[in-house]
């Protein structure tokens, strides 16, 4: 049944934009978060329990070498070194991500990238044959950059492929495989498997394989249908794509969406990190990612795995236990995190960050205090294992998964790899930070280290609810004029732009208000 005029152009519109999902977007989710987001998961945890075994083959290289052992501060040193390295190579990994995605598109960098970590597992994995350790922490920083690269580019990539009724749920896809990654290190370096002083090297350089299989998958599929058409000019080649992707020949209303959006986007040109600063147009969205890609590190969720160990320690479990405890918190942080994908679009991104770090704060201000008592109130020490769970529940749910989401969201396609750039700054120089002084923390504060994680989860939570707006099945563009208000810029759209007209004739202004 039809209606007539423009009533029904809208109504066939909206209906649309509603994708479903098909085999080629879910194939396509699934080798780029297993081939990318996997081995950043797989790579933050797998050094954790061959640790041992890693410093005495540090220290056997160096008595093969010089006859002397190796000093105990060195050994220290070289071993923080092969920790810190890591976060670090995230760091110029981000740095790397908006030259290679505007120069490269997102799936060719996603395959250049997978070089890195084909190259670092082969030299981590016969770094033993070839009796050299330093191979290993230059692997670590190469590691490191391909993590950094992917922990951007795989959220950036499938937010653009994915309709807007999924973009949530397939945009903590990539969150929930670096959960699997550390879950999948954490029972394959279990000491019955290959967390030994023989498996080690073969566990580090298992790494290379989700790497080869994307290498070898990936290009079967479409680059992102947006950056083949505004970024590359090229209408054709994005039709095919979203016809695709989308199982179904009409993709005009997306088309048409991503035209709106190319002319709202015609006076700013690719944006750089430097202007996406002083752009007034962009301010708030710039301070949420930064306060929620900060809060996301600094709530503590590393120093919680730290500790965790020692907690249970503590409440009497056998030393000889705590690996097989440790790997049920991160089936735990796979579980929640599956959980998320599958709530993200009915109860929303604020609803989920805000009750996430409602959890995480509580969980840190209660685990204070048991920590505190537990030498004197014998049940305290289960208590603490309780707010270890409900920690980790907490940040799988939002926190961890959420904000990658909104920076696809809050960002048009001139700025949105800037906006990564910004992003995924933020988190690895946090991760590193709390790497660094969470040791001192520890040493000087104790157990009230939790204190300051709880009263940032807190100011994170206010930010969020205050100035953070829901994005929930809306258009980029619609999110985009939400912000916009926020700001106090006007986006002034013409009339002829919400009828389906010629992309030729759209015209978009931005009158700045003061």
């Amino acid at each position: 049944m039809k209606l007539k005029g423009k009533k029904q152009e809208s109504s066939e519109g909206s209906e649309g934009a509603k994708g479903k999902m098909t085999l080629p977007l879910a194939l396509v989710t699934l080798i780029s978060a297993f081939g990318s987001s996997f081995q950043y998961g797989y790579n933050v945890s797998v050094i954790n329990s061959p640790a041992p075994y890693m410093q005495d083959f540090y220290n056997k290289t160096h008595l093969d070498r010089t006859g002397v052992p190796m000093d105990g501060g060195i050994q220290t040193l070289l071993w923080s070194l092969t920790v810190s390295m890591f976060p670090l190579g995230g760091l110029f990994g981000s740095l790397m991500v908006g030259p290679m995605v505007n120069n490269c598109g997102r799936k060719g960098t996603l395959l250049i990238n997978n070089l890195f970590s084909i190259a670092a597992a082969i030299l981590m994995g016969t770094s033993e044959l070839a009796k050299t350790f330093e191979v290993i922490i230059v692997s670590r920083v190469v590691m490191g950059i391909f993590a950094g690269l992917a922990s951007n580019v795989v959220p950036m990539f499938l937010g653009e492929m994915a309709p807007k009724n999924l973009r949530g749920a397939i945009g903590v896809v990539p969150q929930l495989f670096i959960t699997i990654g550390i879950l999948s290190a954490q029972i394959l370096g279990l000491n019955s498997i290959l967390g030994n002083a023989k498996g080690w090297p073969v566990l580090l350089g298992l790494t290379g394989i989700p790497s080869l299989l994307q290498l070898l998958t990936l290009p079967f599929f479409p680059e992102s249908p947006r950056y083949l058409l505004l970024q590359k000019g090229n209408e054709e080649q994005a039709r095919k794509a979203l016809q695709r992707l989308r199982g179904r020949e009409d993709v005009d209303d997306e088309i048409q969406e991503m035209y709106q959006e190319n002319q709202s986007e015609k006076e700013e040109g690719q944006l750089s990190v430097l202007s996406l600063f002083t752009f007034r147009g962009l301010r708030w969205q710039l301070i949420s990612i930064i306060v929620m890609m900060g809060g996301q590190q600094l709530s503590g969720v590393n120093a919680v795995f730290y500790y965790a160990d020692r907690i249970f320690e503590s409440a009497g479990v056998a030393s000889s236990s705590i690996q097989y405890v440790t790997v049920s918190i991160g089936a735990i942080n796979v579980v929640m995190t599956l959980l998320a994908v599958f709530i993200v679009e009915s109860l929303g991104r604020r609803i989920l960050l805000l009750a996430g770090f409602l959890l995480c704060s509580a969980s840190c201000a209660i685990l204070t205090l048991a920590l505190n008592l537990q030498t004197t109130v014998p049940w305290m020490s289960y208590l603490s294992i309780v707010c270890v769970i409900a920690y980790i529940i907490g940040h799988a749910i939002g926190p961890s998964p959420i904000p990658a989401v909104m920076i696809t969201e809050m960002f048009l396609q001139s700025s949105r790899s800037a906006a990564f750039m910004v992003g995924g700054s933020v988190h690895w120089l946090s991760n590193f930070t709390v790497g660094l002084v969470f040791l001192y923390m520890e040493a000087g504060l104790g157990p009230y280290s939790f204190l300051i994680f709880c009263a940032i989860c807190v100011a994170t939570m206010l930010y969020i609810f205050f100035v953070v707006p829901e994005t929930k099945n809306k258009t980029f563009m619609e999110i985009n004029r939400i912000m916009a208000k926020r700001n106090k810029v006007e986006i002034q759209e013409s009339k002829e732009l919400t009828d389906s007209c010629p992309p030729g004739k759209q015209e978009e202004k931005k009158v700045l208000s003061s």
